[in-house]
């Protein structure tokens, strides 16, 4: 489902309270391991852009918690290490029914190496 939203504080404001503390999460590391990239409302979500290309981005659906990590070479690196129970995983989306599924590690090391991955966006 796409926000109205106009910044991601006030996103973060309409989503479920059991989802906040994940989604909160999720945006501190983008901020931390996405260093020089544009915090932004882009497709009714927060994405991180760079050079005004969205390469990273979260999102509360109605039924799962939604991570994008658009670089393919990353999403491949790490799709095997992402499989499981609660968890799936499309060509940039990572899926999670729960937000205690969400492995915060892989996640810091995904967006570790989409700051440092000169591949190309998922098409």
């Amino acid at each position: 489902m796409q926000s109205k939203a106009t910044s991601v504080d006030i996103y973060l404001t309409e989503v479920p309270a059991d989802r906040l503390s994940a989604l909160t999460q999720l945006r501190a590391l983008c901020l931390e391991e996405l260093r020089g990239y544009k915090e932004a409302m882009t497709y009714g979500m927060p994405c991180y852009e760079k050079n005004n290309i969205a390469e990273a981005g979260f999102a509360s659906q109605k039924n799962f918690i939604a991570l994008y990590i658009l670089k393919k070479e990353v999403m491949d690196k790490y799709k095997e290490l992402l499989k499981g129970k609660g968890v799936s995983t499309g060509k940039g989306c990572i899926r999670f029914t729960k937000p205690g599924k969400i492995n915060f590690e892989i996640v810091q090391k995904m967006l570790r190496d989409t700051f440092t991955s000169p591949g190309t966006i998922c098409g």
